[in-house]
């Protein structure tokens, strides 16, 4: 066995482990976890099979941000997780039915490839005629130049989306003081100063 195939089946299977375990642990935070290192090792399988620019994108977007975000969610908000699971067998069949697709999908995304051979052959073949330019190179000369306007409206949408989530969880609590910007901007500057006139041996009321 050489290295390259030791080094897969160690990736392979420590991401599947990791992934049921992220299902089957009741802990959130140690689901959150187990989700990082199936991440990992899912980025080390990219890096075997020559996708560096997937590899990183998945280490710095998704362990870098989503799961860490995830983790600091779960261990900052005071969720009723037995609560949550109360519905479960209410969205069983749903569930099901969603999982089942998924597998039937999976089966014939391998069958096709065992079926024609030659299609898991070219789609590892590297972009013709860039000479010695590596795949996150090819890709970045792709996407900032003839798909640059698509990238930008991605990143919008992004953005609107991160603003409505923050927007829509915000709360505000009432005995809280918040700053008013436009109330003290339109503020009459008669009242912004009060002079009162105190009395020897009297206080301010």
């Amino acid at each position: 066995m050489s290295v390259v195939a030791l080094f897969f089946y160690v990736f392979a299977g420590i991401t599947i482990a990791s992934a049921i375990m992220v299902v089957v642990a009741r802990n959130p935070v140690h689901s959150v976890l187990f989700l990082i290192l199936a991440f990992f090792n899912a980025a080390g399988l990219f890096m075997i099979a020559g996708a560096e620019f997937l590899a990183l994108i998945l280490i710095v977007v998704y362990v870098g941000a989503v799961a860490v975000l995830f983790l600091f969610v779960v261990m900052m908000l005071d969720v009723d997780f037995a609560e949550l699971r109360e519905g479960f067998m209410e969205y069983l069949p749903i569930g099901a039915i969603i999982g089942l697709i998924l597998a039937v999908e999976l089966v014939a995304v391998l069958g096709a490839t065992i079926i024609a051979p030659e299609a898991a052959a070219t789609a590892v073949q590297p972009i013709p005629d860039m000479g010695q330019v590596s795949n996150i190179e090819a890709i970045g000369n792709l996407l900032y130049t003839r798909y640059i306007f698509f990238f930008q409206l991605a990143g919008l949408i992004l953005l609107v989306a991160m603003i409505g989530a923050i927007v829509l969880t915000l709360n505000h609590k009432p005995n809280v003081k918040r700053q008013n910007v436009s109330e003290q901007v339109n503020r009459d500057a008669k009242a912004a100063v009060r002079l009162e006139d105190v009395k020897p041996g009297q206080g301010i009321r």
